[in-house]
């Protein structure tokens, strides 16, 4: 057998040392999403739309359980007693004799009944009413949220696709930098330009870099808010397969989209509140009626009592017959509850009218902040050829030693910020858009 050198010891440290790291270390998945795509995943799988679809369906069985109010109550119910011996006095608390209970000092009692309300003043309508209301306001929360979500998705998502746009820009931002720091490090030792310009150029290189590893952060912060809205159950980095610019976003068409304050979530929601306060109202109102049942029951019991002397004997029987009642203080009682639950309907109607109002407001500065966007759009396409062809001048003069590195500075971020401006302008046209399917309850 061969020596176990100390090389070999090394080299089999080192070996794994390098694949413990390589084993533990979880490595991040990368995925390529439309934003289509994400907007249908976070829909399905956000944990605030599957805590709203919770509450849609515990609303779905509040309202299964008032339709149940309406079968008839049957009650089965028994009990069992053993007596002591009775005690019986004389002359007050004197001459005390015991005797046993007649017949028997046992008792026993099992039995059935049956009540069915068959008139109550619309009590059970107006309750099993507003339970059909809350639960189509659960669905209407839901879609709410789900909307929201979709959304927060689409923010998030387009700001993906501007950073990623923005990280190009940048990388060929800092192309440009560093072949003018190259230039202008071999003027500077030709004594062509002076220190001032070596050290500018040197310190715009510098900010380039920094813009590149802020936006590099952010893209990684907006992949994290993106995965927390998809709900991903592992790490992901996404890559936008969308890039959604494009020179002509006229192809979206508001027109075809119902501008119209009743289709959005909020008005909804108020109109279907004004539903619950009537229904609720009703429900208050019943009180002012006698209620009427049908009652029924049937059962055994021990000892007969209903001989003089009791029978030592087990006995059954059964009834049949009706039950009113007539609450006679809820004439004075339930005035000043109808009338607070007429005002709070007064109030609901009121705040109905002021929610459409503001969402009408809100799809009318919709639509102007999408004309204005998709007019910034065509003004910055334009004004990007022009700061380019301004920038290649500049930099022919500097090269020729005909301007200062200040005028090819300038140049060089108008550039820049012209297709900043443009990559800007259509995300945001985009943003206005999807807000506005969310506000009109389209998305």
């Amino acid at each position: 057998m061969k020596p176990f050198t100390p090389f070999k010891l090394i080299s089999l440290l080192i070996l794994l040392g390098l694949s413990i790291p390589a084993t533990a270390q979880q490595v991040e998945k990368q995925q390529y999403i439309s934003l289509k795509e994400a907007i249908t995943i976070a829909k399905q799988n956000n944990k605030t739309v599957q805590i709203s679809g919770i509450e849609e369906k515990a609303s779905l069985d509040d309202y299964n359980d008032a339709k149940n109010s309406i079968l008839p109550n049957i009650n089965v119910g028994g009990s069992y007693q053993r007596y002591s011996k009775i005690t019986l006095y004389d002359h007050g608390l004197n001459d005390a004799t015991q005797i046993s209970r007649k017949p028997t000092p046992d008792a026993a009692n099992l039995g059935l009944d049956v009540a069915f309300n068959v008139y109550s003043g619309g009590k059970s309508k107006s309750i099993i009413e507003e339970s059909a209301f809350r639960k189509e306001l659960s669905a209407i929360n839901t879609k709410d949220q789900t909307g929201n979500i979709g959304l927060q998705t689409a923010v998030q998502y387009l700001d993906l696709v501007r950073l990623h746009h923005f990280k190009n820009l940048i990388e060929d931002q800092q192309k440009r930098a560093e072949t003018r720091l190259k230039n202008i490090t071999s003027f500077y030792k030709n004594q062509r330009v002076t220190k001032s310009d070596l050290l500018r150029a040197e310190l715009t290189l510098s900010n380039v870099l920094l813009n590149k590893t802020q936006n590099d952060n952010d893209i990684e912060i907006v992949n994290k808010r993106l995965s927390l809205l998809l709900n991903t159950t592992e790490p992901v980095t996404f890559f936008p397969s969308d890039s959604l610019l494009t020179s002509s976003l006229k192809e979206i068409v508001l027109s075809n989209n119902k501008n119209d304050a009743g289709n959005s979530y909020l008005f909804q929601k108020t109109v279907m509140n004004s539903k619950i306060q009537s229904a609720r109202i009703k429900n208050i109102q019943s009180n002012y009626y006698p209620t009427l049942s049908l009652v029924s029951g049937y059962g055994f019991n021990y000892p007969n009592n209903l001989f003089v002397p009791p029978v030592d004997q087990i006995y059954s029987v059964g009834f049949v017959g009706v039950r009113l009642n007539y609450n006679i203080s809820s004439v004075y009682q339930n005035s000043n509850k109808v009338k607070a639950a007429k005002e709070r309907l007064s109030g609901i109607e009121l705040q109905k009218s002021w929610v459409k109002d503001n969402v009408n407001e809100d799809i009318n500065a919709l639509n102007i902040k999408y004309g204005e966007a998709l007019n910034r759009i065509d003004v910055t396409d334009k004004s990007i050829e022009q700061a380019k062809v301004n920038f290649e001048i500049i930099n022919t003069k500097y090269l020729n030693q005909l301007s200062l590195l200040t005028d090819l500075l300038d140049a060089d971020n108008l550039y820049q910020e012209s297709r900043y401006t443009y990559v800007n302008a259509q995300i945001n046209a985009l943003i206005i858009y999807y807000r506005l399917q969310y506000t009109t309850g389209n998305l």
